[in-house]
């Protein structure tokens, strides 16, 4: 196998070399490694280092004690960073015999043996044997056949990674039927779609092991979603966190939409504003995907650690912390396209919107996603005043 060395943060990594003319390079390399998703790991970097503050602040846990494992390490990466670069001690598994291997020596290349150890079992195994502070469920695909597993692990924090976005925001609808239990719709809001059919999914698997959870940050970035929930354990958060499930309606018609809150709820078929026949998105989740507390405290992070994504992920950070707790955001050039108008910049229809009596925000989904409490109907006449 040939190797080459990277840096990412402090950590130098040795990943394979990729046949030259693959048409996806990293799966074609004997074990993976995707350069693109070096901004996802810079991510984890801040946001699992303020998780820990937060265990520590509570004065219950030393550094020393705090546990972490990679289920899919592949070269060791993301845990390699997190052992050195958070300093908590940190287990990288992997199930292919190359892996294990390139773990083994980019432990050695990092100094890192007695904060990092190197394992070679199926995920599943592996997380039903052993509990983990913090359990980092990161597949090639669909993170849905681990979920239960990592539910069971996790004593502390959930991170969780979905590159399957076509089922997840309803293009591939029976795909993301069979994997995730709920129904998606392929809507212009998708993508956010998508984070609530996962979260969803999240949430009912720790509810089954008595286990609640408080989504931290969760952001959709390129092909992947990403989210960090923290546990809260006991059957009373369990059954809590199962209040923020439901379901959405969707007129294609109008363009209406609406949360209903409840796992056995009725939902009117017809449109309430245009009359036309709806559907009917869920379950899913449909309270906060991330605490604006902790969005500041991986900000500051960020400042703290040498990421050469840092600009990019502070502006997804930001977006995402200052983002209205309104579920399915709205997209401008997909309204105006329907009502023939022209598109203004996104700021001055926020402002619009403001003026108008009513809270909007931007959203770190799209450069023309935005999210509002005005009636489907209100935002038309708006952008249509805007257009002129």
């Amino acid at each position: 196998m040939i190797c080459r060395t990277i840096v990412e943060g402090t950590t130098k990594v040795s990943v394979p070399v990729p046949p030259p003319d693959a048409n996806f390079p990293p799966s074609a390399a004997p074990v993976f490694y995707n350069p693109e998703m070096e901004l996802n790991r810079d991510t984890n970097v801040a946001a699992t280092a303020a998780f820990v503050e937060r265990l520590l602040s509570k004065k219950e846990i030393q550094r020393e004690e705090i546990r972490y494992v990679d289920a899919f390490s592949a070269s060791g990466i993301r845990g390699l960073r997190v052992a050195g670069e958070v300093g908590i001690h940190a287990t990288m598994n992997d199930w292919s015999p190359e892996a294990f291997e390139l773990i083994k020596e980019n432990i050695k290349i990092n100094g890192l043996e007695e904060k990092a150890q190197a394992t070679r079992k199926n995920a599943n195994v592996l997380l039903h044997e052993q509990k983990f502070h913090i359990v980092d469920v990161d597949p090639f695909g669909t993170p849905s056949p681990y979920l239960d597993a990592a539910a069971s692990s996790a004593y502390s924090m959930l991170s969780v990674t979905a590159t399957d976005t076509a089922p997840l925001c309803g293009a591939h609808l029976n795909s993301g039927i069979r994997k995730y239990a709920s129904v998606p719709l392929n809507t212009e809001y998708h993508s956010e779609m998508g984070l609530r059919v996962l979260l969803g999914a999240c949430a009912r698997e720790l509810a089954k092991h008595e286990k609640g959870m408080l989504p931290l940050l969760s952001h959709v970035t390129r092909h992947y979603v990403r989210t960090y929930l923290e546990i809260l354990p006991g059957s009373k958060n369990a059954d809590r966190t199962l209040k923020s499930m439901g379901f959405n309606i969707h007129c294609p018609r109008c363009g209406y939409r609406e949360p209903v809150y409840g796992l056995a709820v009725h939902i009117e078929k017809e449109c309430p504003e245009c009359g036309g026949l709806t559907k009917i998105a869920g379950p899913l989740w449909l309270g906060p995907y991330r605490e604006p507390e902790f969005c500041n405290e991986v900000i500051s992070e960020l400042e703290a650690h040498p990421l050469n994504t840092k600009d990019k992920v502070r502006k997804i950070i930001t977006f995402c912390r200052d983002e209205l707790d309104i579920p399915m955001f709205y997209d401008q050039h997909v309204i105006c396209k329907e009502l023939g108008a022209s598109a203004t910049a996104i700021e001055s229809l926020i402002e619009a919107l403001r003026a108008g009596g009513f809270e909007a925000s931007r959203t770190h989904f799209s450069g023309t996603s935005f999210k509002t409490d005005a009636p489907v109907a209100e935002i038309k006449k708006i952008i249509l005043a805007l257009s002129g």
